[in-house]
């Protein structure tokens, strides 16, 4: 279904579920599935309402001059993306009444006081299984996206050389993403690269260290943004 009417709450509300595990709309980087959905949305959103909409509205910002240029398809709409189901109401008049939510484990499977023995001990084995299937669920890994410039010693550096060694590294928990040239100045440019790393598996300072081996072409190595996934 995607998200529907990003100007309303309930909008907003689907977006900021959306976001809680996510840095952008799709993948692992900035595309035209977060410009639609951006420009979809008519004022920035409330940082104590909304703080995983706003972190990503504050970051796309950043990009705005660069829109026409990010990966994907400009012809798609907004609703093209996020989760296939949706329970936002567009007419408040035309929504169901709520129900209470009931939170306790006990009511999963309903009450009856009339329900006989067999049924009681059935509840409770279906309660049993219900109980060891959510003990069973693994948390998955945290995981962070980081955006890495990587200097030359001058203008002469062999760029290809340098991203081609770098990318040659390989560890456990390590994804490599895009990289750019970045123009610093007198001719010189710095290699900007994308990665996702699985908190637990890999150490960024020992990765910088891995990539300043290369001191043919490396000169240093800075964290130029970090975000949690």
């Amino acid at each position: 279904m995607g998200f529907v009417d990003l100007a309303s709450d309930a909008g907003l509300s689907v977006l900021e579920s959306w976001l809680l595990t996510r840095s952008y709309i799709v993948d692992y980087e900035p595309s035209q599935a977060d410009v639609a959905t951006y420009k979809a949305i008519k004022d920035q959103p409330k940082a104590e309402r909304y703080p995983n909409v706003f972190r990503w509205y504050r970051h796309i910002t950043s990009y705005t001059p660069e829109f026409s240029s990010l990966p994907g398809d400009p012809s798609k709409p907004y609703s093209a993306y996020g989760p296939e189901k949706s329970e936002v109401t567009l007419n408040s008049k035309d929504a169901p009444a709520a129900e209470e939510e009931e939170d306790d484990d006990d009511n999963l499977f309903g009450s009856d006081e009339s329900e006989d023995e067999d049924a009681k001990k059935q509840k409770e084995a279906n309660l049993a299984a219900y109980r060891k299937k959510k003990e069973g669920k693994v948390k998955p890994a945290a995981k962070s996206m980081v955006t890495l410039d990587v200097k030359p010693w001058d203008d002469e550096t062999d760029m290809v050389a340098l991203e081609k060694t770098l990318r040659s590294i390989e560890m456990d928990g390590l994804t490599w993403g895009s990289g750019k040239l970045v123009p610093l100045a007198f001719g010189i440019k710095k290699l900007q690269v994308n990665f996702v790393v699985e908190d637990e598996k890999v150490s960024i300072d020992e990765l910088q260290a891995q990539i300043e081996e290369d001191e043919e072409h490396v000169q240093s190595t800075d964290v130029a943004a970090m975000m949690k996934l």
